[in-house]
């Protein structure tokens, strides 16, 4: 008598089992890089702390800048638990575990269950994620975008409840999206292809005109403060549509997008550790293509394509935005990944022998790629000399009794909102009283003083960071 596998509990609730530890999984590595790699913040990270200082709920002219939610978001999170590194990243981290949710379940609606599983799973544990998810910088918003985007627009095509809830969705986040550059070509090509393709054609002459025209009114509402700055500052349309100031050079842009995507034999980690995926991601991506222009005729391989094109001259010119091409090839490693289970299947539909065995190089093989992407964003952002030297500790070793803090003038505009949520720190470019800490761009000669007491970080070349002087 043969054992009946389908009777096991755990095969029984294994979907339930794999999405609970997806979720175990995405909580773990997002609190790692969050408190741990690369456990510094970068120059943008800073320049985005100052920016949204900047923005005051009385003043609307305040919210006339690019990417605004992620920056309210931000000055929310600061304000709450002061500066800090985790407060930084904080917003990230929220956002990026919304995207990754978002595309679990993105996911489970254009494929198999199995194949959501394993695409998400590959997903989150990428390199270029987990850099964006803990960078305090609205690098993020490239992601979650067009993941809500496209999940909003798949929900509303499908007609799940609640349908108006949906639809309002879907325009506040298409409103909320055009304060962030480049994302506007994911809603051109959502509304491309939905013009182009017969069915989706058909899908929207069934949606209601009413519930269409409340949530387009909501939209124009939200999109209001970016408009007027467009009429004030008219380069700021220039900035949405990611156009350059000067034509840039296409002759080193493409060598840029080379070590992009495909510069496997030359790996390279200055910021952003390149290519931005694996050699075996990237085979799965190529099956992928291959297998969408075989079925370019159904809805979800057109929707594809069209963004793929509206992307490809963009990226050509501004080739370090890798992010807005980040759910695109998840698509694409999801459809290659769902054709190569696919075809192993069809070749032994009745041999239950041979479908078991064809798993284990299956899992291996997803294994391989969920491993390699750990210990890529692990080792290289916290152990690599080009990429770790990109990212100051300072705030963390600024000596937690200092009550006035000398710094150079280009300090002066992040470490005015450090004090600004410290009552008991000052900054100033001169010193004063007994006693003070001076960075080290801001170290002198101050006479009447001695140091008493260097602060030093083992993870920079210029180890000094803090100097404490007293009378």
């Amino acid at each position: 008598m043969g054992i009946d596998v389908t009777s096991f509990y755990v095969y029984r609730w294994r979907y339930q089992i794999g999405y609970g530890l997806i979720g175990l999984l995405l909580i773990g590595v997002l609190l790692f890089a969050g408190l741990y790699v690369p456990n510094g913040i970068s120059n943008d990270e800073i320049h985005a702390v100052i920016k949204s200082s900047t923005i005051s709920l009385a003043d609307i002219n305040s919210y006339a800048v690019t990417n605004l939610p992620f920056h309210l978001l931000q000055q929310l999170s600061i304000n709450l638990f002061g500066v800090s590194n985790f407060s930084i990243k904080l917003p990230s981290l929220i956002l990026a575990f919304m995207s990754a949710v978002g595309l679990i379940l993105l996911l489970s609606r254009w494929f198999k269950r199995n194949i959501a599983v394993l695409g998400s799973i590959i997903a989150i544990t990428t390199g270029q994620f987990l850099f964006i998810a803990q960078s305090g910088t609205p690098d993020i918003l490239y992601i979650f975008w067009s993941v809500m985007l496209l999940l909003l627009g798949t929900l509303i095509a499908r007609r799940e409840q609640p349908r108006m809830l949906w639809k309002l969705l879907f325009f506040v986040v298409i409103a909320l999206s055009l304060y962030t550059p480049l994302s506007i070509y994911a809603i051109i090509a959502l509304g491309l292809a939905a013009v182009l393709h017969p069915h989706l054609r058909y899908i929207i002459r069934q949606l209601s005109r009413v519930r269409l025209l409340i949530g387009f009114i909501l939209g124009v509402i939200l999109v209001i403060p970016l408009i007027y700055g467009i009429y004030q500052t008219p380069s700021l349309l220039l900035t949405i549509l990611g156009i350059p100031n000067t034509w840039p050079d296409l002759t080193v842009n493409m060598p840029i997008l080379f070590q992009q995507y495909l510069g496997f034999a030359a790996p390279s980690s200055t910021l952003l550790m390149t290519p931005v995926f694996g050699l075996g991601s990237a085979l799965l991506i190529a099956f992928g293509a291959y297998r969408l222009i075989r079925t370019r005729q159904s809805t979800q391989s057109y929707l594809i394509i069209t963004w793929i094109i509206c992307l490809i001259p963009i990226i050509v010119i501004n080739p370090l935005f890798t992010s807005i091409t980040f759910l695109p090839l998840v698509l694409l490693l999801s459809t290659g990944l769902g054709s190569l289970l696919g075809n192993w299947y069809g070749l032994f539909p009745r041999n239950p022998y041979a479908r078991l065995a064809g798993l284990i190089p299956l899992v291996i093989l997803v294994g391989a790629l969920v491993l390699s992407g750990l210990e890529r964003y692990a080792y290289g952002y916290h152990y690599s000399p080009q990429t770790v030297s990109n990212f100051s500790q300072d705030l963390s070793l600024l000596p937690k009794d200092t009550k006035q803090l000398v710094v150079a003038s280009d300090q002066l505009p992040f470490y005015s909102v450090v004090a600004k949520h410290d009552k008991q720190l000052t900054v100033s470019l001169t010193p004063s009283g007994n006693s003070f800490t001076a960075t080290r761009q801001a170290k002198g000669d101050y006479a009447g003083y001695i140091i008493e007491r260097i602060v030093t970080s083992p993870r920079a070349t210029n180890a000094d960071r803090f100097y404490v002087y007293k009378k």
